[in-house]
């Protein structure tokens, strides 16, 4: 990992009403290095969002803390704290546009709250406009703008003041497929170009898939599982993991008594028979409980769940002949009734 501008240190977050508390993190631990582009994983209400707000304490946590660079943001005044927080950007699912600013002013408005010169800060968010294809809009209002559009606004905006960190909460989530496809690359682009790290908070594994190098999953407000995108998908190792990797859900039945393993196979097996090789080789049928690929970074990774026969040896001779075929091969609990 590149160093690390971000370290989350124990960090709890318990929130106290009249009647009821909810622990929305439990002694997070995480790093994540300049110049990444990290995504936050997980359920709806599994903490994830309140993670991302203790980044920038937005969400001061009620135990541990964040460092950002070499900065202990629980030891920093209020006003060291704004100064901090010039730096980190935040995006999000509902655009947040001023309706009455054009989409110039709207960039511009965090540079006037900074004090820069009006001709400056119109210059550079000509530029930013520039940056995100938007040059033909800047006389246009939010209501005139497509989803789309609202959002590569809102990117502009975020990258005014120069941040040295963009944080991107459920940023596609109101988008459609195809826009979604073209902001992520907008990010993936930005993210090269300028070396702003970028922290994704998302539901959608899709969106990790596409442009994210590391990964950590969120379930109940613990850290599930946390890697590279890579080795999260290949190898899930949570029942949090296995739940979004595989997109199952926890009552899929199955014969009991019967052995179950997970297979991974790389781009250079994933379009060979290797299954139905295998079932003519050891003349018995496999039930394939799931099959699924996924392309992260151009690469195809395929897996797939095998409920495999009764019999021990020809379940040992199956094993066996995948694993000759340079398969990796893990006995799986497969989720049933």
């Amino acid at each position: 990992m590149e160093e690390a501008i971000i370290r989350i240190e124990n960090v709890s977050k318990t929130f106290v009403t009249s009647d009821n508390t909810v622990e929305a993190l439990k002694n997070i631990n995480l790093s994540i290095g300049k110049g990444e582009i990290f995504g936050i994983i997980g359920m709806s209400g599994a903490g994830k969002s309140t993670l991302v707000r203790t980044l920038n304490f937005l969400e001061k946590p009620t135990e541990g803390t964040v460092i950002i660079e070499d900065k202990d943001l629980s030891k920093l005044s209020e006003k060291e704290i704004r100064k901090v927080r010039t730096e980190i950007a935040m995006i999000f699912q509902s655009f947040n546009l001023l309706a009455q600013r054009t989409v110039l002013d709207n960039i511009c408005f965090p540079l006037e709250i900074v004090g820069t010169p009006k001709a400056k800060a119109r210059e550079r968010a000509r530029e930013l406009l520039k940056i995100v294809g938007l040059e033909a809009k800047e006389a246009s209002y939010p209501s005139q703008l497509s989803g789309g559009q609202k959002q590569r606004v809102a990117i502009a905006r975020a990258l005014a003041t120069n941040p040295k960190i963009l944080l991107c909460d459920e940023a596609t989530s109101a988008l459609d497929p195809t826009t979604t496809k073209a902001i992520l690359k907008l990010l993936k682009e930005i993210n090269e170009k300028y070396g702003i790290t970028i922290v994704i908070i998302t539901h959608e594994m899709t969106v990790v898939q596409e442009i994210c190098s590391h990964v950590a999953i969120i379930d109940e407000g613990v850290l599930a599982e946390h890697g590279t995108v890579e080795e999260v998908f290949s190898h899930p190792k949570s029942k949090a993991a296995k739940k979004l990797v595989f997109m199952v859900n926890h009552s899929t039945p199955r014969m009991d008594g019967r052995r179950c393993i997970r297979i991974t196979f790389t781009e250079n097996s994933s379009f060979e028979p290797v299954i139905a090789n295998m079932v003519l080789e050891c003349n018995a049928p496999v039930n394939i409980l799931l099959a699924d690929t996924q392309d992260i970074g151009g690469i195809a990774h395929g897996q797939m769940i095998l409920q495999l026969p009764e019999e021990v040896a020809t379940q040992e001779k199956m094993i066996e002949y995948l694993k000759r075929c340079n398969l990796s091969v893990e006995d799986e609990e497969w989720p049933c009734d």
